[in-house]
């Protein structure tokens, strides 16, 4: 249950310190502080939970990790529901905030965070835009996190260049879609909004998994075959050592 309450938790901080920070803040810091919000948020989970269950507080990229047999199918269910939640809990705790202002706080006419495409785009992108952008930035951002997770990349640094192509996807996202490149992210706001964010949420959860496939169909394209922790453990008496070396795991 602890990797499951780690990526409830980690979810939550990205859903309210990033659109947290476009909601209360955004008419002040703009879009590159928004964009900074975001990445600082997944930076910082990244050191926090990420020896707990790898910080993926993304759907589409718990997806591209199963893909890449770096997760098992029976976490698989346990992470979305979890990450789903800790949106929702998230975009909950930051309405009561909003509406606790001098002005209180509308959703449905103020957007809350929400993305969307056509007239609710920030920058009145178009369908094929917003679906187009969508894909390939969830594709830098699944390519990004499986690349620096790797057991042959360099220990202990993941979660920067994570944190840094985050801010990199938002500085060129928000004007299309809000940047979404996470259905849970895209689903919190979404149920409190209503209406037309509840129409347009489907594209916010079919682009970032069909960006998390392609990601994980490069990586294993290009990336030396390896051997999991289980394939290696089933191996005969002899050969164990060897390919427990191979996983980077000890016997």
């Amino acid at each position: 249950m602890s990797r499951y309450f780690a990526e409830f938790i980690g979810t939550f901080v990205l859903v309210f310190g990033g659109c947290g920070s476009a909601v209360l803040a955004g008419g002040k810091i703009g879009f590159i502080g928004v964009s900074l919000a975001f990445g600082l948020s997944l930076l910082a989970m990244a050191y926090t939970i990420g020896h707990v269950s790898g910080c993926h507080i993304n759907p589409a990229v718990t997806l591209g990790m199963f893909i890449t047999k770096k997760m098992e199918r029976r976490y698989l269910l346990g992470y979305w529901v979890a990450q789903i939640l800790g949106a929702i809990v998230a975009a909950a705790c930051l309405l009561a905030i909003a509406k606790g202002g001098p002005n209180g706080y509308d959703p449905a006419s103020l957007g809350f965070a929400a993305n969307g495409y056509g007239a609710h785009s920030p920058g009145q992108y178009g369908l094929m835009a917003a679906a187009l952008a969508e894909v390939i930035l969830t594709f830098f951002l699944v390519l990004t996190v499986i690349g620096a997770t790797d057991l042959k990349a360099p220990v202990g640094f993941a979660g920067i260049p994570i944190g840094l192509v985050l801010v990199l996807i938002h500085l060129v996202g928000i004007p299309v879609t809000n940047t979404s490149v996470n259905p849970a992210r895209s689903i919190g706001p979404a149920l409190f909004v209503g209406g037309w964010a509840l129409q347009q949420l489907w594209l916010f959860i079919v682009a970032p998994f069909a960006g998390s496939i392609l990601a994980a169909a490069v990586y294993n394209g290009f990336r030396t075959p390896t051997l999991t922790v289980r394939e290696a453990e089933q191996a005969l008496p002899t050969e164990q050592q060897e390919r427990l070396k191979a996983t980077g795991a000890t016997s």
